[in-house]
């Protein structure tokens, strides 16, 4: 299967390269503080025909498909309300700024993109980098859209900046936990995680699940951020024997761990979470990759049960018909309508508030089938996890329950 977005076509420099719509230009197109020689915003980032949002998510490195991809969905959906006439008369445009992954990069990338004048940000990528910047966007009280990551720390009501699109870690490691008990009988269960912020979030969050039903990990192992550095964790793990490894990382350590794993002859069931980048890991993976289970966030992309998902397929071809579908550009789309569907709410006097105020009422928000529900105390718009599994094709395919091994 090909990754969720090939290189992208446009200007990468050590930390930054800019879209705007789906045209990529340098970045001496801004004047200081975002404002453009003509035109004033009664709003930071909103103009007299555009809205500009940021995002800052890794480009480069090991999770850079990860980035990549939101990205991809996040212009898809703004290319198709662009198409439109905008929304109120004005484009969306987004400025990505790219931080490897890594929280000091992500501090400085949204200092750059709130000096520059974004209205909100959106599509950011993953845990270390998100528990940085979060202070920064309540300091400067800018919106936090639709970031990848299920942190617990997030759905803090506290936090009146974020708005958060996907189930959380926590329940998707309670659907991983409830399919190998339910399903296998599978009690002895391992967890590889990355040791960090969202490593940890999801090592709690298996923890949680087991003790649940009086069960404990037969093992932990490690792996540090940004590398692939599993051949010790391995070693540690298939010591332990365990029936199953659940894996908290992204594609590439976790291809990294299951291929060597092979090698050895170790064959327990692997199963890993949404943020691992699912096209990317079937990709590396290979032919290796038949029986991988991995939980999502969103609907099956190439799936027809509800109509948001071919409205996500027909926008992502129009934008660029050489990426595959996939899960996690397919959460971007969402994330890019959600923000859609608040700004046609806000009308054409747009303030930063408005946006909570149209999003967390409490009220059903329905796009295409895909049904979201926030509230003044409740900041996560989606609780529901699919379980998926990659067949010997290659191909993902959704799963209601395991099936006998």
């Amino acid at each position: 299967m090909s990754s969720d977005v090939p290189i992208l076509r446009g200007l990468f420099s050590k930390h930054l390269f800019v879209v705007l719509g789906a045209t990529v230009l340098a970045n001496t197109a801004f004047g200081q503080n975002g404002q453009e020689s003509a035109g004033t915003s009664a709003a930071p980032g909103v103009f007299e025909d555009r809205i500009l949002f940021g995002q800052s998510a890794a480009f480069e490195g090991p999770a850079k498909e990860l980035g990549r991809s939101m990205q991809a969905g996040i212009l898809a959906a703004f290319k198709e309300i662009n198409d439109q006439g905008g929304i109120h008369g004005r484009r969306l445009d987004l400025k990505s700024l790219n931080d490897s992954y890594e929280p000091g990069m992500a501090i400085a990338n949204t200092r750059q993109l709130v000096e520059e004048g974004a209205f909100a940000l959106i599509g950011a990528v993953g845990t270390p980098t998100s528990k940085a910047v979060v202070p920064v966007t309540k300091e400067h009280h800018i919106p936090y859209m639709g970031p990848m990551t299920g942190a617990e720390f997030l759905r803090d009501s506290a936090h009146h900046t974020v708005i958060n699109l996907r189930a959380s870690y926590y329940q998707e490691t309670e659907e991983m936990v409830q399919r190998l008990t339910t399903d296998r009988g599978i009690k002895r269960i391992a967890i590889l995680y990355q040791d960090d912020s969202f490593g940890r979030a999801g090592l709690r969050g298996v923890l949680r699940a087991l003790e649940k039903r009086k069960l404990f990990a037969i093992g932990t192992a490690v792996f540090s951020r940004n590398t692939v550095a599993v051949k010790t964790a391995l070693l540690d793990l298939q010591a332990a024997e365990p029936e199953a490894v659940i894996i908290i990382g992204p594609y590439e350590p976790t291809a990294t761990f299951i291929k060597w794993a092979h090698r050895l002859g170790m064959d327990p069931v692997f199963m890993t979470l949404s943020f691992v980048g699912s096209n990317a890991l079937a990709k590396e993976l290979g032919a290796g990759g038949a029986g991988v289970l991995v939980t999502q966030v969103v609907p099956f992309p190439t799936g027809d049960t509800i109509p948001v998902s071919a409205a996500y397929r027909a926008a992502l071809k129009a934008y660029d018909p050489s990426i595959a579908p996939g899960f996690i550009s397919f959460e971007g789309y969402l994330a890019g309508r959600l923000a859609i569907y608040a700004l046609q709410r806000c009308g054409r006097q747009v303030e930063r508030d408005c946006i909570h105020s149209a999003l967390r009422s409490g009220d059903n928000i329905d796009l295409d089938g895909f049904t979201l529900r926030f509230s003044r105390h409740d900041n996560q718009g989606s609780d529901r996890v699919f379980l998926t599994a990659i067949g010997p094709d290659g191909q993902y395919m959704p799963l209601a329950t395991l099936p006998p091994r």
